[in-house]
């Protein structure tokens, strides 16, 4: 999972590029006239898409929370994953404004600490979404094929699902602050260098690594799941009820994909391109301007799952809202028919 996202900066040292006063930098050799983003594009881009992505992220999320821990009892697939991944979405928001007040002001008073925190923490909500929704995708496509799973299923094993994925993925995301090196105490985020890797090879392995694990293979199960439960759609003489269910089951996979899609694929497809401009393996000046100005819209992609997840909460709770009526008509059924009993016993 090693990205060297919200940054502008090389493997190759740890010195920060020197930007020039229109926010741009040049890059090549001194006859080349070729420019790349600056830090006045980057910190105005950033600080504007933050903004954006707070409020309604935070409003959604909180109500997402509140709404899942009230149908926490209730008997529902994916109840608990969900639940991780609001959470995940709700701590990497309260996050953003102090990444907005960095943005904006060019300086952060916060201390080191607090500075890599936040880096941290983005990146904990990006992996720990990608692995909530696999999850989500799974347990639905799996209780959907193999119902007598479902009725053996416990949510102790979500739990301790989910704790496994929190400490897996919480480790792992250490990596992107030990990685970096502030030279001033108020530089933080995408102002903050990289510690020099020697090892080219080590650096090739590792990133192919968190590629795979991080990406490709989370993405391979999420098309797979979207794609089996939408041909199970198709199959003949199936009763109305489980076309339903069905169709339900294909929403909130579908929208599991959609969120992976929108957010997490193009950032991690445009990460290759990224890299081999900052090692200098490219050296077309299109080329390394086209990719170092999508790499900031690419990242902020990456946030914008906090404003898309809540759609999956709408899913579920809808969910309890068409049962409600059913309950109530059971309910209304069983008084009727212990009133019958106990009147029949009397005469």
């Amino acid at each position: 999972m090693l990205q060297m996202g919200d940054q502008n900066l090389s493997i190759g040292g740890t010195s920060p590029s020197p930007f020039t006063g229109n926010g741009t930098e040049m890059m090549g050799s001194p006859g080349m006239n070729c420019s790349e983003p600056g830090q006045d594009f980057q910190h105005t881009f950033y600080a504007a898409t933050y903004s954006i992505i707070f409020i309604p992220g935070l409003l959604t999320n909180s109500i997402a929370l509140w709404m899942l821990c009230l149908f926490i009892r209730k008997q529902n697939k994916a109840i608990i994953f969900l639940l991780n991944l609001a959470t995940a979405d709700f701590i990497h928001v309260l996050s953003l404004p102090l990444r907005i007040y960095y943005y904006v002001n060019y300086k952060w008073p916060f201390g080191l600490f607090l500075c890599q925190l936040c880096f941290y923490l983005k990146y904990l909500n990006m992996y720990a979404s990608i692995c909530f929704l696999t999850c989500i995708s799974v347990q639905r496509y799996l209780f959907l094929l193999h119902p007598f799973m479902a009725k053996n299923w416990k949510k102790g094993y979500d739990v301790a699902i989910s704790a496994t994925v929190w400490l897996v993925v919480g480790v792992a995301c250490l990596t992107f602050p030990l990685l970096r090196k502030t030279l001033s105490s108020e530089a933080c985020f995408s102002d903050l260098s990289i510690e020099k890797i020697q090892n080219t090879a080590a650096l090739i392995g590792m990133l192919i690594v968190a590629e795979l694990v991080g990406f490709l293979f989370p993405l391979a199960i999420i098309v797979y799941c979207t794609a089996k439960t939408r041909a199970s759609l198709q199959e003949y003489q199936m009763p109305l009820q489980n076309t339903a269910k069905k169709q339900k089951a294909l929403r909130m996979v579908s929208m599991c994909a959609v969120v992976f899609f929108v957010c997490f694929a193009p950032y991690h497809l445009m990460f290759f391109f990224f890299m081999l401009v900052k090692e200098d393996v490219v050296k077309g000046c299109a080329v390394k301007q086209s990719v170092l100005y999508l790499h900031p819209f690419f990242l902020s992609l990456a946030s914008f799952n906090c404003c898309l997840d809540p759609f999956l909460y709408f899913f579920v709770t809808r969910e309890f809202n068409d049962r409600i009526p059913t309950y109530r008509s059971l309910s209304f059924r069983n008084r009727l028919l212990s009133k019958e009993s106990a009147s029949s016993m009397k005469e």
